[in-house]
């Protein structure tokens, strides 16, 4: 027996992503992505074509640029290894920085002092392989060190447009090292070496 209700819901959910612009949808999800999505994914994201996303994309870039009608805005829409996200403008990193660093200083959780060992000792690594390393999902953690200074986007994959992220000179400051050539061997650490990173581990 056919549940009416559920199925008139679900239509009704359908109806009011349809009539939500498509902007606006595009907006909503490069907002919360961590790293540059391309066109195919966008458009499966937002319920669209491929034409129309690729499209209001242009649209967008120029209205964030000022080319529009409104006017420049502090961030703007770059493509990056095949896929878009959202960037502050290089006008701005100063600020930006100035403001990061200006943020009462918190300790950090148990889990973000484990992203940032997986990433000093494995960088140059995506989140992905962090998140595979750590079986968990490391979205919010990644964009806490970003925010902290501690890690930072070193590039991004040629061919999967996945951002590649390192430590920076701010992460040796607080270790009062000199070079990540310092940093404890990880062998000993591990119940046993055979199980810890591969052998592009950093030792």
């Amino acid at each position: 027996m056919t549940d009416d209700t559920s199925t008139g819901s679900a239509t009704a959910s359908e109806d009011t992503v349809r009539d939500t612009p498509l902007a606006e949808r595009i907006e909503a999800i490069l907002l919360i992505i961590d790293e540059p999505i391309g066109l195919v994914a966008l458009a499966a994201a937002v319920g669209s074509p491929v034409p129309a996303v690729r499209q209001t994309i242009e649209t967008l870039v120029e209205d964030y640029d000022g080319r529009g009608h409104g006017p420049r805005r502090g961030f703007e829409l770059r493509e990056v290894g095949g896929g878009w996200r959202l960037y502050v403008r290089d006008d701005h990193d100063d600020l930006v920085a100035e403001f990061v660093g200006g943020q009462a200083p918190a300790r950090l959780s148990q889990a973000a002092l484990e992203t940032l060992a997986v990433i000093a000792y494995k960088q140059p690594v995506t989140r992905s392989q962090v998140a595979s390393i750590r079986a968990v999902n490391v979205d919010s953690v990644v964009r806490t060190l970003l925010a902290r200074g501690l890690i930072t986007e070193l590039f991004a994959d040629s061919e999967t447009g996945a951002i590649n992220y390192g430590t920076t000179d701010a992460l040796l400051q607080h270790l009062g090292i000199n070079s990540l050539d310092e940093l404890p061997p990880i062998s000993p650490l591990l119940d046993d070496g055979a199980d810890g990173f591969d052998e592009g581990t950093i030792r």
